[in-house]
């Protein structure tokens, strides 16, 4: 048996920055302390979620990677000996930005970053405006802890980024969430994206044999724009198993700090028992690259 211990900190968001940062660092050294070796942290964790206006002075807002952000993760891992997945606003250039996922290795390195490769724009999710998609690719990350598969938030949804994730060796997936209730919808309606979501992911958990942890915020966060009654992000925070169980799901409107423990050796024996892998038709998915495939 091959177990890792998993810290997720799902937490509200402030507009100051070094608060935010600091209530991180403090999440972090506790998940340590409980035994944690992979800690994940949600999207866009070092602010409020911008996106949901579109303002060209929040630009200032993204940074360098190595940069500042890097450093102070950096340091909390090297400091506490573990693993973090990071969620930060890239400035790759003047004009180039990007949704990036940076790992750190427990000795404070960097030991990859994944750029989000689908970008949503809906009302109060105005992420084509800030982020350029990714162009890294579906590639895992090797690290001390195993190979991760880190996607983000709105990748979610999609069954072909986990896919090719599982082909190329990941063992875990890993999604840091934004996302949330639209204040108009009705509490049913707002239930059921809630468990769509929640199902969605536990989807790819079964179809690639591979736990799964996603870790979202919670919390309301106003519109600055007064457009729309802001967001009330839905928490539920989890980590899934290979069978699609659910080892953890969080409270949807507290704060929680988290610790489970997987066993990664468990994936073996779930894709023996059901090989999908196997028997995948390769020669016949010519369709999935095509934008729509129907035929009259």
């Amino acid at each position: 048996m091959r177990e890792i211990r998993i810290g997720l900190l799902q937490q509200h968001n402030t507009a100051e920055q070094r608060d935010n940062m600091l209530r991180l660092a403090e999440g972090i050294a506790d998940l340590a302390g409980r035994g944690a070796q992979l800690i994940v942290l949600q999207e866009l964790h070092n602010g409020l979620y911008f996106c949901q206006t579109e303002n060209v002075d929040l630009f200032n807002l993204a940074e360098p990677i190595p940069g500042p952000s890097t450093e102070f993760y950096g340091e909390l891992a090297r400091q506490f000996g573990v693993v973090i997945v990071t969620s930060l606003f890239e400035r790759r250039a003047p004009g180039l930005y990007h949704n990036t996922a940076v790992v750190i290795e427990k000795d404070g390195s960097i030991a990859g970053k994944y750029r989000k490769m689908h970008i949503p724009d809906d009302p109060a999710y105005y992420e084509k405006f800030y982020f350029t998609p990714g162009d890294l690719g579906f590639k895992p990350i090797d690290t001390s802890v195993g190979r991760l598969g880190v996607l983000v938030c709105w990748d979610q949804w999609y069954p072909e980024a986990a896919r090719i994730m599982a082909l190329q060796g990941a063992e875990i997936l890993i999604y840091p969430t934004a996302i949330g209730y639209e204040s108009s919808d009705t509490a049913d309606e707002q239930q059921r994206q809630r468990e769509a979501w929640t199902t969605v992911q536990r989807g790819h958990a079964v179809a690639n044999g591979l736990p799964v942890v996603s870790v979202n915020r919670v919390g309301h966060e106003p519109d600055p724009s007064g457009q729309t009654n802001g967001i009330t992000f839905w928490g539920s925070s989890m980590v899934v198993g290979p069978q699609g169980e659910l080892h953890y799901r969080a409270s949807d409107n507290e704060e929680e700090s988290i610790v489970v423990d997987i066993d990664l050796d468990h994936s073996e024996h779930v894709r023996r028992w059901w090989p999908f892998l196997r028997d995948r038709r390769i020669d016949s998915y010519d369709d999935i690259l095509k934008r729509f495939a129907y035929r009259e």
